[in-house]
């Protein structure tokens, strides 16, 4: 049963021409001239890197996409911020508290994902066999419980001036400082969600969010101060009740993103282009199980393919590389894959040894060998 491994030599396998392991595909032994052809034609006309090196100059450049996003993104909430506390200092907005509370917030996630980031550029070793991706899923755990938080003080600050109300001044500075909150939050969370999902970061996206639902927030001010223009005294905190609860369906919403990540949930829409990407190589009659999962920004995968039991060894873990190409190129932020080759049954059952381990995962064709 052959199994091909993403490593160095893979890596090296997919540069200049994408020979594995000669000058010539390891995998044409298996394909048909025509195939090679068409293969070749698509390898020189679509732009792609397979090179260990630049895998890791392409993990560098996304790390410091996030954190050149993070460090703007920063900036822009720390001057709102500012501004939108100064205004509370002057007119006692406790709804425009609660937000600046939560701008604050939204700027202080900047420090984990930077810490991360940094964290996910380094080299994977003996004892951290993946590299360090999973930092930002531990970031993302550090922005929940900053979300959560800051709702917990939103809530605090609107029960207090409930039961002790005052009344609000310079209404119209505090209408300012509301729109100038919604427009800097609309900014970064566009920024965020945009370059998180171009680096594959779900932390990153879900900040994003974080910052988007402040922006409305933030418009909520609005209400309060409208409502205090016409005398409603309570109209302040009931206002900051109201944006603690939109703080919890954030909370929800970036609570579900992350725990999905550190489940190692994917979309299945990916596990489906995955399989239909090794049924068309040439000489894979069938797939079995196919997972993947999210390390850091990158997804890593294994699957099981279904061949000829007369294959020889090269040529088995010849298929099994052409294999593992079609899915790097099939799969968006794919860097690594490992791919078992299975056959179809010839009487025996190879996995017998292994009955009294537990049961193993099957491969879904018909006719192949048991236990494969």
């Amino acid at each position: 049963m052959e199994e091909t491994r993403h490593t160095p030599a893979h890596d090296h396998h997919h540069h200049s021409g994408c020979g594995h392991g000669s000058p010539e595909h390891r995998h044409e032994r298996v394909e048909s001239g025509a195939a090679r052809l068409r293969h070749r034609l698509a390898h020189r006309l679509t732009p792609h890197r397979h090179e260990t090196g630049e895998k890791v100059d392409a993990a560098m450049e996304t790390s410091q996409e996030g954190m050149r996003t993070l460090w703007i993104s920063l900036a822009v909430l720390g001057v709102t911020t500012v501004v939108q506390g100064m205004i509370v200092a002057l007119s006692g907005s406790v709804a425009l508290l609660g937000d600046t509370v939560h701008n604050a917030a939204d700027a202080l996630t900047a420090v984990p994902l930077g810490i991360a980031f940094l964290l996910g550029r380094r080299a994977a070793n003996r004892r951290y066999t993946y590299g360090y991706g999973r930092a930002e899923d531990l970031a993302g755990i550090v922005i929940v419980a900053t979300i959560a938080a800051s709702a917990a003080v939103a809530a605090w600050v609107a029960v207090d001036r409930l039961l002790n109300p005052r009344d609000l001044t310079h209404l119209w500075v505090v209408a300012a400082a509301a729109v100038t909150g919604f427009i800097g939050n609309e900014w970064v969370a566009h920024y965020r969600i945009r370059t998180g999902r171009k680096i594959g970061s779900a932390a990153l996206v879900a900040d994003g969010l974080h910052a988007r639902t402040d922006g409305f927030t933030s418009l909520a001010v609005l209400l309060g101060a409208g409502g205090a223009a016409l005398g409603w005294r309570t109209a302040d905190p009931v206002v900051g009740l109201l944006i603690t609860i939109a703080i919890l369906f954030v909370l929800k919403d970036a609570a579900r993103e992350i725990y999905r990540r550190l489940m190692d949930s994917v979309d299945p829409a990916l596990v489906q282009s995955a399989h239909d990407a090794l049924r068309a190589v040439n000489g894979v009659r069938d797939t079995g199980q196919v997972r993947m999962r999210w390390i850091g920004h990158a997804l890593r995968a294994e699957a099981d393919i279904v061949v000829d039991p007369h294959l020889t060894v090269v040529q088995a873990h010849g298929l099994a590389v052409a294999a593992e190409h079609a899915l790097i190129h099939a799969i968006p932020r794919l860097t690594a894959a490992t791919v078992h080759t299975d056959h179809t049954s010839t009487g025996s059952d190879p996995y017998v040894v292994l009955a009294h381990h537990g049961e193993r995962p099957r491969p879904v064709s018909r006719g192949v060998v048991s236990g494969g």
